[in-house]
């Protein structure tokens, strides 16, 4: 993996920025854009997989069109804190499809959950049985999103921005 991202050229970030944005995009036309022939193009996006600037390729989904009518964001606090004890909420929380985001904070709260349901009565038996039965923890507070102004994915590619 790169250890840096002064070691990618303006090239590098082109090509990051684009695949991000328009992630299917041909190699032929991210070539264009990038001011290279297909080969070399596609060699850098390889050499950027390989180093781990780009780890997955996914689409965007509409969780509305899904079903997912509600989003909830969880903050957990735990009884230990305890290294094993961490580690053991990351992977039972791994198990639960409607966790979208598990993100440990420093703090009061010891990690914040994104959770995606269908409907309030969806989310509160996901609450009652899902959540608040998970080994070692205290206790959790909730807050329903009413509205979500910004949702971007991946990075700013230029660190400076």
């Amino acid at each position: 993996m790169k250890s840096a991202s002064a070691s990618l050229d303006d090239i590098d970030r082109l090509i990051l920025a684009t695949l991000q944005d328009q992630g299917r995009i041909t190699n032929v036309e991210l070539a264009r854009l990038a001011g290279l022939t297909a080969p070399p193009c596609l060699r850098r996006v390889r050499a950027l997989e390989d180093d781990g600037a780009i780890e997955s390729y996914h689409a965007k989904l509409d969780p509305r069109t899904l079903g997912y009518g509600i989003t909830v964001f969880a903050m957990v606090s735990l009884k230990s804190q305890a290294e094993d004890d961490l580690r053991a909420f990351e992977d039972h929380v791994a198990t639960l499809p409607l966790v979208r985001e598990c993100h440990m904070l420093n703090g009061e709260i010891d990690f914040i959950l994104k959770i995606v349901a269908r409907d309030l009565q969806h989310f509160q038996g996901f609450l009652t049985s899902g959540l608040t039965t998970i080994p070692n923890v205290e206790s959790v507070k909730t807050s329903l999103t009413i509205r979500t102004s910004k949702s971007l994915p991946g990075v700013p590619v230029d660190i400076d921005t």
